[in-house]
């Protein structure tokens, strides 16, 4: 097995030098830092990681801790993630929190014992514990996909956050559908206290108001977020009296849920009901009928959560980001619109 003496005879530098192009730790000119990449792969030479993270105080790792990571949304998220983990170099430790504020402190707390170099979170909607967790012992940290708002935050505690477009994208559904002639357009939101279900609801309101439709509280039920709930909320909104004529899911699970809800009912999609949702996944356009989407993001929130955690361990004094990413309109048919190219 090669060694770090044995790269160093190869380039014709000293070993001082082969570490500082490993570790990053004194410029080298880059003729001479070639000549030592050549080396290491010309001998297969495999640095040691933990000699790097003695002489560095890094272990170039990164904890990810994400729920749901079986939801096709977050899955492309980690996708992102570790391709821009990857590429930078470093390594990906993941954990679920499941959505529960105490096993989210656990976790992160059991990824921050492991010397990862920074965190990439979803927080849950109550994550006191993990705030006051990662204030306490300054963890580098990003918060991807629902936001930390307010003064929630310990004094001092300085985070970068990205996320996409929530509240336009929601706007831009609703309006859509009142256009279609809806006038009694449902929601079944997310979980309460996302940042995320906060923002489409409103949008789903910002919506309704330049189409000059009347906000019916009655008409948003929380599906919090998981496809059981979704369906509970669906069949809730379909047995008012005045039931509504279209609806908004506010993620891919719900929708999963909302159309098992009208599937139970024996109505149909659109004919009884049009449908638009929040978040694309690539099965949607195999549903029948093919299913109006917003779709995120997803893999560039994660690859820009890598640079955003990076550039914050290489500058940890500078200001604090907030990143927001766009989100597309997927026109399908579940709205109640016409297949493009049909004559009808």
């Amino acid at each position: 097995m090669a060694t770090m003496v044995d790269v160093a005879r190869s380039a014709g530098v000293s070993v001082a030098t082969v570490s500082h192009v490993l570790n990053d730790t004194r410029p080298v000119r880059p003729a001479t830092r070639q000549a030592v990449l050549d080396a290491i792969d010309e001998l297969g030479y495999t640095p040691n990681t933990l000699a790097r993270s003695l002489v560095t105080s890094r272990t170039r790792s990164i904890g990810l801790a994400v729920s749901a990571i079986s939801n096709p949304y977050f899955t492309e998220i980690l996708q992102g993630v570790e391709a821009g983990a990857l590429e930078r170099g470093y390594s990906l430790l993941i954990a679920d929190p499941h959505d529960d504020p105490v096993h989210e402190r656990k976790v992160v707390q059991l990824l921050h014992e492991r010397r990862v170099d920074g965190m990439l979170v979803a927080p849950s909607a109550h994550p006191e514990e993990l705030l006051g967790y990662l204030g306490r012992h300054d963890v580098p940290t990003v918060f991807l996909d629902r936001l930390i708002v307010g003064d929630r935050t310990p004094p001092g505690f300085v985070f970068d956050q990205v996320c996409a477009e929530n509240t336009e994208p929601v706007t831009l559904l609703v309006r859509h559908l009142a256009e279609l002639g809806h006038r009694r357009i449902g929601l079944v939101a997310g979980l309460p206290g996302l940042s995320t279900t906060s923002e489409r609801i409103s949008g789903y309101r910002h919506g309704l108001a330049y189409a000059g439709l009347a906000y019916d509280e009655r008409l948003v039920v929380p599906g919090n977020s998981e496809a059981a709930g979704a369906e509970r909320a669906t069949d809730a909104l379909l047995s008012l009296p005045a039931p509504p004529t279209a609806l908004v899911t506010a993620n891919n699970a719900m929708t999963i849920g909302a159309l098992r809800a009208v599937r139970a009912r024996g109505l149909s999609v659109p004919g009884d009901l049009a449908l638009c949702c929040f978040d694309d996944f690539s099965w949607a356009d195999l549903f029948s009928p093919r299913l109006t989407a917003i779709s995120q993001p997803s893999k560039e929130i994660g690859a820009q959560a890598v640079r955003l955690l990076l550039d914050r361990l290489d500058s940890p004094g500078r200001e604090a980001r907030t990143v927001r990413l766009p989100s597309a309109f997927v026109h399908r048919t579940s709205c109640g619109c016409p297949e493009k190219g049909s004559d009808s």
